[in-house]
């Protein structure tokens, strides 16, 4: 992949270039805001990562000033604030993901990847995460089931989004407390499990189809199961 940074933080800037040239990707770092407009103007990329606080011009006027010239590049904000009305100011100014920092680089590979292939299939981008009947809005955060709202708490919403980006896909416990609570170790506790049992209860109990699947020694997963 041939990617954009934009991002002023030398230890993140850093991080996340060593990161995606280990992974044999391309990656341009640019630090101001204006610098990296005119590059992603000028120079084709599969992917923007684009910091909010940035010298020069901030991030969400870089956005809106690539969306008004029609660039339809994939973009994913990275901002040190994750309040929902800063991730909706970030999305509506054309946004296609928002990561909060500190985050691991593997979740942002794995979202990169994903906007890419997207892209790749000319699947139109938008907010909706779904499986089956369940749907997951990014921008609102509404997570409905059959048209039933269901009220999450932040974790919950976070565990949900986690397993629908990568539904199909077992994800270890170990993978879910980097991802979710930021933890490089195993504290020795049942916390998976019991957020995995509070998700369950929301969007599986009163289902006949259940979408969150244990798959023994491994892991959870989220997926719709193949009828004989």
């Amino acid at each position: 992949m041939k990617l954009l940074l934009i991002e002023d933080d030398e230890g993140i800037g850093d991080f996340i270039r060593k990161g995606f040239q280990q992974e044999g990707h391309q990656l341009d770092w640019i630090k101001r805001g204006d610098d990296g407009l005119a590059h992603a103007r000028n120079k084709k990329y599969q992917c923007l990562i684009l910091d909010i606080m940035l010298p020069g011009l901030d991030g969400i006027s870089v956005l809106k000033e690539l969306r008004h010239s029609n660039c339809n590049t994939p973009v994913i904000i990275l901002s040190a604030r994750q309040s929902v009305d800063d991730r909706i100011v970030g999305l509506k100014a054309g946004g296609d993901d928002y990561l909060v920092k500190p985050f691991a680089f593997s979740e942002l590979l794995v979202r990169v990847e994903v906007l890419v292939r997207r892209m790749d299939r000319g699947t139109p981008q938008n907010n909706i995460l779904n499986c089956a009947d369940l749907t997951l809005d990014l921008l609102t955060r509404r997570v409905s089931r059959m048209d039933k709202e269901i009220e999450m708490q932040p974790r919950e919403f976070a565990l949900l989004e986690l397993l629908l980006r990568n539904q199909g896909n077992v994800l270890t416990k170990t993978l879910i407390l980097e991802k979710i609570w930021h933890w490089n170790f195993d504290p020795q506790t049942n916390v998976v499990d019991v957020l995995v049992s509070r998700l369950r209860s929301r969007i599986d109990k009163e289902y006949e189809e259940k979408l969150i699947h244990t798959v023994r020694g491994a892991g959870y997963v989220l997926k719709v199961k193949k009828r004989n």
